[in-house]
């Protein structure tokens, strides 16, 4: 069966993004937030998004306006009754993911629908237990921005059935035109079970005195090739995000190279989220 309706489940960059790539392939979909001020935010970010793109030439305005009009947004999760794959874009939070599946195993009325996870370190397997379908859940992780970065991670579960997975990656390839992996279920699945520590060591040269955060970032930038340094990568992915991966790495393998740097622990707890609050290992306007 094709997938025409999508809905997402959350609203914010990365939600935004994974709705906005679905509606410019052609695809209706429908944004859940969790009140209408949220959802309407969720809107404005598309628009800005979408009249960058075309600002930029990467978008016709027709092709803008037809995007934004297979577009809905709603603070009522019984929008997503008819969707043939819903995606889950909330915090790397489990029991708040956990809440959202268990409500979408009773709202979404196709047996066959695909419930996907967006998360970036959460096995999948504890997050479909929360349903009577476990076999329908499987990850579909995103990579931010969701608009331009291509890859996305196809994440199979002990419970999840080979149909439902190789649909997830059809779609993602085929209608989306993403590059897709796949990967067993483990904490940081492939991109951040290699990534995350890389970013966590640079947050300790930092932290103890080692090398500035200029020096660390231009070091690998010039050194070994990366578009972006780690730490200015940790404030685009945002720092919150990178202490929820820790945590769950950490959990899940034991190792220190996992675990989270006390830097990186205080400045969640100071809001230093990263270019989404304005303040993280450097300052944005």
């Amino acid at each position: 069966m094709g997938i025409e309706r999508v809905g997402v489940v959350g609203g914010g960059q990365m939600g935004a993004g994974i709705a906005e790539v679905c509606a410019k392939a052609g695809v209706d979909v429908v944004v859940h937030e969790v009140n209408e001020d949220l959802a309407a935010a969720a809107r404005a970010r598309v628009e800005r998004s979408t009249a960058k793109a075309v600002d930029r030439g990467k978008l016709d305005v027709a092709d803008r306006e037809a995007a934004l009009g297979r577009m809905r947004f709603g603070s009522d999760l019984s929008l997503m009754a008819d969707r043939h794959l819903v995606v889950e874009a909330v915090i790397e939070d489990e029991t708040v993911k956990a809440n959202i599946f268990g409500q979408l195993d009773t709202i979404v009325t196709d047996r066959t629908a695909i419930l996907a996870s967006n998360t970036s370190s959460i096995p999948l397997t504890r997050i479909g237990q929360a349903t009577s379908r476990p076999e329908s859940v499987v990850g579909m992780h995103f990579f931010n921005p969701a608009t331009v970065m291509p890859l996305v991670e196809i994440v199979h579960s002990v419970t999840t059935s080979d149909d439902i997975a190789e649909r997830a990656a059809a779609f993602a390839a085929n209608t989306l035109g993403k590059v897709v992996v796949h990967t067993k279920d483990r904490a940081g699945f492939i991109v951040n079970l290699l990534l995350c520590p890389y970013i966590f060591e640079a947050i300790r040269l930092y932290e103890s005195g080692f090398a500035s955060r200029e020096d660390i970032d231009v070091a690998m930038v010039n050194g070994a090739g990366y578009p972006m340094g780690p730490l200015t990568l940790a404030d685009l992915i945002g720092n919150d995000v990178m202490l929820a991966v820790a945590d769950s790495l950490y959990e899940e393998y034991g190792e220190a190279r996992f675990s989270a740097p006390p830097l990186l622990k205080r400045m969640v707890e100071a809001g230093m989220l990263g270019r989404k609050t304005g303040k993280g290992f450097y300052e944005y306007k």
